[in-house]
């Protein structure tokens, strides 16, 4: 079906917005957390009027959304494809020097410009599958961006693939490109009704095959520990150290059980992000994961416990205790409506393509799309070892990501 002689944008398109440095604050109270991703979405919304996609715009929040029109006499339910814009906060996306690794042949990939950056074979099993690819690392200074400006390539190459061959039948697509998923705000502002799909699919997955239609569910805990100061010449008897109330919590902690680094598969985790404090108020952030929503009542119950201890041995501290919810497994909505990951398991099947089902460690912006209505599981772009300096993405699984949604769009016209 694919047309053999096609030649791929991806790549270059993808090249060239990884150059854009996109990073998401999430220490920011704005929206978008940084302007500067603005600067990939403004072109976005040209590149999208260039293929084609006339009403293609940027609201005031940074959502990119554009629309394929169908091109089927039938009634084909409205589907939309979503990637964000911003990249991980964790490790810097500015002047990134992408190296692309030619014919790859096995064994370790060591990055150009600081070879103590190593992605390791025994450490990414899927590079065992990629013998004869061409892998596009960073010159091991900065990240990549795969996640998820990959995603972004694949979608706007398949949108031009169907534009340039209409003897590929097709419903109405709907386009949005988001600001700060990377920061858990991707949808904060995302206006469903407009965007108008019945069903939509995030390209933000990782290896080939991955159909992601479950998430962790996810809170937040901030815990705000409060002593008192004085000056420490005269504090005998008299400070409360909210440092040491912290480190006390902190301490309490199991160090064998119930963290990320010592978590897997289907096990929750309960994770210190971050601390931050002085003598008179320190500050402890946590989120706390799962994917069976009682379960972080009693994370949440733990944490609780494990404060009240620490406090009691200070007489005279307090400490406050605030819960946010983040966002719930998106399972739970997208079992009323399995057409979404049929669909899916029928465009990878026809490619070729095993499915790979399995649940996701974390969330995406579907976790709460599809409970804000827009029921949307998640697809593969092919990047790998998101948020780190050795993030790597074959170009060749970006060309199938490609085919991947143009067959999907398809096979939603053929069962009309």
């Amino acid at each position: 079906m694919f047309d053999s002689a096609y030649k791929f944008t991806c790549v270059d398109r993808f090249l060239k917005y990884v150059k854009i440095d996109t990073k998401s604050d999430e220490e920011s109270t704005t929206f978008p957390s940084d302007p500067k991703q603005l600067d990939l979405s403004r072109i976005l919304v040209d590149e999208l009027k260039e293929i084609g996609l006339k009403d293609a715009a940027m609201d005031d929040y940074g959502y990119v959304m554009a629309t394929l029109p169908s091109n089927s006499s039938k009634k084909v339910p409205i589907v939309g494809f979503i990637a964000h814009v911003d990249t991980s906060p964790a490790v810097s996306g500015k002047n990134v020097n992408p190296v692309i690794h030619k014919n790859y042949q096995g064994g370790d990939i060591v990055l150009p410009k600081d070879t103590s950056k190593i992605i390791k074979e025994d450490e990414n099993p899927d590079l065992k599958s990629m013998k004869g690819f061409d892998i596009i690392t960073t010159d091991g200074t900065t990240l990549l961006g795969a996640d998820d400006k990959a995603g972004i390539a694949e979608i706007l190459d398949a949108v031009n693939y169907l534009v340039n061959h209409p003897e590929v039948k097709h419903g109405e697509i709907k386009i949005c490109f988001t600001p700060d998923e990377e920061v858990g705000r991707g949808t904060e502002h995302f206006d469903v009704k407009k965007f108008g799909a019945q069903y939509a699919y995030t390209i933000d997955g990782s290896s080939r095959g991955e159909i992601e239609t479950e998430t962790f569910s996810a809170d937040a805990v901030t815990i705000s520990f409060h002593g008192k100061n004085i000056h420490p010449g005269y504090a005998k008897g008299k400070m409360i150290n909210s440092v040491k109330i912290a480190s006390e919590m902190i301490n309490s902690l199991p160090v064998n059980r119930l963290s990320p680094e010592t978590t897997e598969k289907r096990q929750g985790y309960v994770h210190c992000v971050s601390v931050n404090g002085n003598e008179e108020k320190t500050v402890l952030k946590f989120i706390i994961r799962d994917f069976v929503d009682e379960n972080l009542k009693e994370y949440e119950y733990y944490l609780k416990q494990l404060a009240e201890n620490a406090v009691s041995k200070f007489p005279g501290a307090r400490f406050d205790f605030e819960i946010t919810e983040q966002y719930r497994n998106m399972k739970q909505v997208l079992k009323n409506h399995p057409v979404v990951e049929e669909n899916a398991i029928a465009a990878m099947q026809k490619l070729g393509i095993t499915p790979i089902q399995s649940p996701i460690r974390g969330g995406t912006d579907g976790s709460r799309l599809s409970f804000m209505g827009l029921p949307t599981p998640n697809l593969f772009a092919g990047g790998h070892s998101f948020h780190a300096i050795t993030e790597w993405v074959a170009i060749q699984d970006m060309e199938m990501a490609v085919k991947m949604i143009v067959t999907l769009a398809s096979i939603y016209e053929e069962k009309a």
